[in-house]
């Protein structure tokens, strides 16, 4: 591409530089939820076998769900010994094992439920949700187009005001502003905490009623322009 041969502006051919600026309010379009399955036995084998058992029981419930959960991801797995404190040799008390799974959601509609009924379950803790637009949401691509219209019309009223008008565009700058929701902030607790290991309620918990948050989406870009000579 030709530069232009006035890159700092001249008399006869000002340069004018402004930022264009777009903020949106959207609605979430995912939810995630982060799930931890524990277990706690007096043997290796035993608390890796609830840890399985416990932890096969959160993935068939979130399968049930078909296309409602979007993604089912396991992350981390432990099994760490609990020791005993009592005398110059350690003993091991006990195994405590934890896989934490992360849920992507996007039906809304079978979300409370689907939080209800895992939180419900024995030693299983579930924290969440957070909302998020997904990476390529057509919010963003309005955004970028919103900030540089702003940027447009603000050179436009710049110009005007001098009486000169908007002879060329010489760069456009994405300043890469642009802030969905964080995927997986710090979590200010969970719907249930770790259950004990006593049955199963005669009755499922009635469903959480969630109402999403909306996101903002920002967008920022500078804008240089050559004009005709002003009017002053």
């Amino acid at each position: 591409m030709t530069e232009t041969p006035y890159p700092y502006g001249t008399p006869d051919h000002p340069r004018l530089a402004v930022r264009g600026e777009a903020r949106l309010e959207i609605d979430p379009e995912i939810a995630r939820v982060g799930i931890t399955v524990s277990a706690r036995g007096k043997d290796r084998r035993a608390a890796l076998e609830d840890l399985t058992r416990r932890n096969t029981t959160v993935l068939e419930l979130a399968r049930t769900y078909g296309e409602a959960v979007e993604k089912l991801e396991t992350g981390a797995f432990s099994i760490t010994p609990e020791l005993t404190q009592r005398g110059r040799d350690e003993k091991i008390r006990a195994y405590h094992g934890r896989v934490h799974i992360t849920a992507v959601l996007g039906d809304f509609t079978a979300l409370g439920e689907f939080t209800t009924r895992v939180a419900d379950l024995d030693m299983t803790r579930i924290d969440g949700p957070w909302w998020a637009l997904r990476p390529n949401s057509p919010a963003h691509g309005e955004a970028r187009r919103q900030a540089v219209r702003e940027a447009v019309q603000r050179a436009r009223e710049y110009a005007d005001a001098v009486g000169a008008q908007l002879a060329a565009l010489v760069e456009l700058a994405d300043l890469g502003a642009e802030n969905a929701a964080p995927a997986l902030p710090p979590a200010p607790g969970g719907y249930g905490a770790p259950r004990g290991f006593a049955g199963a309620p005669a009755e499922a918990a009635p469903a959480l009623d969630l109402e999403p948050q909306r996101q903002t989406v920002r967008a920022q870009v500078n804008a240089r322009f050559i004009m005709t000579p002003p009017n002053l």
